[in-house]
């Protein structure tokens, strides 16, 4: 069904209409073969049982030349010897040498074939890479990798990947780096993000970061483009896919090996040349996309790009704790941001019903014991401000005021005005914190994490 639906799907690019159905096969495929061991352990067991335990509702053949049979999550399948039947996509994890052999007896069956497998380019046997390719093109099957940890296509329920699951949502996650990709993915379930779909192409032996940069950018699911790169082997493409991709979403990059022995690392990890770093730089500049430093500020940008496209420069601090106000305010100026200067209007309405011990001039200082109506109220008359473009709301609960009601005072708050959160910390905010999310709202653990996700908001350009 997902497959049906989306080749009727068209894109403009470059003035030409043209189909955009290429790479749903890895995506939204209807069915899937495996290849590869099936013993306990095995990689391809393993994107088995990932498959099966996700929800898949396609076909799933296991294939290995030993036929037999094998169970996982409750379900018993038959191990064919070979394929005979058409799929959309082959997984393949079988030892490096039969790959090129593999695809040219199965080409005419699939369309698309994700390599797990390892001991191509990266490894200095970079002619057996060339006949895998040889042997996908004489079929017109585009490939995946090698050397890669597979792919996601989380509103098609297909997992066909050895890395964790994760939760349905907005972030296409692009990873060179199979490991890095995994340790991403595990970290977005901690930080409560959403996926939309996860490849990790490897040696970029065909399909490479610049084909996934311009499919997710025509991908109804997608919301925000996260990508990790080390090096690309076409500098001109990549700039052009890069710009195509980031005039119609956000796209977030992270780029290693910046350092000349990270780019050295980086050339013996992929087979990639990482380049100079400068001239990365200064092309995701010209592109419009967003470069950040670590994991954790890529999942902060996706976080703030999923709620909001953009946002301005002006901001309004609301806290019940003058501290976190403060480290609020200094890191929103040391990042270019404004502290909004109140109207008189909006002191004095903020006056005629706070404490007269709170601080009415931003950052707004509720204290300890602000409650639901406090908070609910302030948001309201503070976002009707014609000087404030976005709002920073920082709660540290005292123990006798619950989490969940400032949370529920954030959601009921009438704003149409980007509106950040910060909730901490730990077990004292759960409750809120889990609130808040079931309303699409996301929380930054730290004041520092929240004004950086209103720097994002505020720097991206439009088209």
């Amino acid at each position: 069904m997902w497959m049906e639906m989306r080749r009727e799907r068209k894109r403009k690019k470059g003035g030409d209409t043209v189909e955009d159905s290429s790479l749903d096969a890895f995506f939204y495929p209807s069915s899937v073969a495996i290849f590869g061991s099936f013993r306990r352990g095995a990689i391809a067991r393993e994107i088995l049982r990932n498959i099966v335990e996700g929800g898949f509702n396609g076909r799933v053949i296991p294939v290995n030349p030993k036929g037999g049979t094998v169970e996982v999550a409750g379900r018993r399948f038959r191990v064919r010897t070979r394929l005979e039947e058409p799929v959309d996509v082959a997984v393949i994890a079988v030892p490096a040498g039969v790959v090129p052999g593999l695809i040219d007896e199965i080409g005419s069956l699939i369309r698309g074939a994700v390599v797990i497998s390892a001991g191509f380019s990266e490894v200095g046997n970079a002619a057996l890479e060339r006949e895998l390719v040889e042997k996908a093109k004489k079929h017109g099957v585009r490939v995946i990798g090698p050397n890669c940890a597979g792919v996601f296509g989380v509103h098609g329920r297909f997992f066909g990947s050895f890395e964790v699951r994760v939760r349905p949502g907005g972030l296409a996650l692009i990873s060179q780096s199979g490991a890095f990709g995994g340790a991403a993915l595990a970290m977005g379930n901690d930080e409560r993000i959403g996926f939309s779909a996860f490849v990790s192409y490897g040696n970029a032996s065909d399909l490479n970061e610049s084909d996934f940069l311009e499919y997710f950018a025509e991908d109804e699911n997608t919301r925000v483009i996260a990508l990790y790169i080390e090096g690309v082997k076409d500098g001109r493409r990549f700039l052009r896919a890069l710009r195509y991709a980031a005039e119609r979403k956000p796209v977030v990059i992270l780029k290693a090996g910046k350092s000349a022995s990270g780019a050295r690392a980086a050339a013996s990890h992929t087979g990639s040349l990482a380049g100079s770093y400068e001239i990365y730089r200064a092309a995701f500049k010209q592109a419009g996309a967003i470069e950040v430093e670590e994991m954790e500020e890529l999942f902060d940008a996706a976080k703030a790009f999923e709620m909001y496209p953009l946002a301005g420069k002006r901001v309004a601090v609301i806290t019940n704790s003058g501290g976190p106000g403060v480290l609020a305010t200094d890191k929103l100026e040391r990042l270019g941001l404004e502290i909004a200067k109140l109207s008189e209007e909006t002191v004095e309405e903020l006056r005629s019903f706070l404490p007269p011990q709170c601080s009415v001039r931003n950052p707004i200082d509720l204290i300890a014991d602000a409650d639901y109506e406090r908070y609910r109220r302030t948001i309201e008359i503070v976002c009707r401000d014609g000087n404030v473009d976005s709002l920073l709301v920082i709660c540290v609960p005292p123990i006798f005021v619950p989490s969940e009601e400032v949370a529920r005072a954030v959601v009921e708050a009438k704003c149409d005005k980007p509106v950040v959160v910060n909730f901490m910390a730990g077990e004292l905010v759960r409750d809120g914190v889990e609130l808040l999310e079931r309303h699409g709202i996301k929380n930054f653990p730290t004041p520092e994490r929240a004004a950086r996700a209103l720097m994002w908001l505020s720097g991206r350009q439009t088209f």
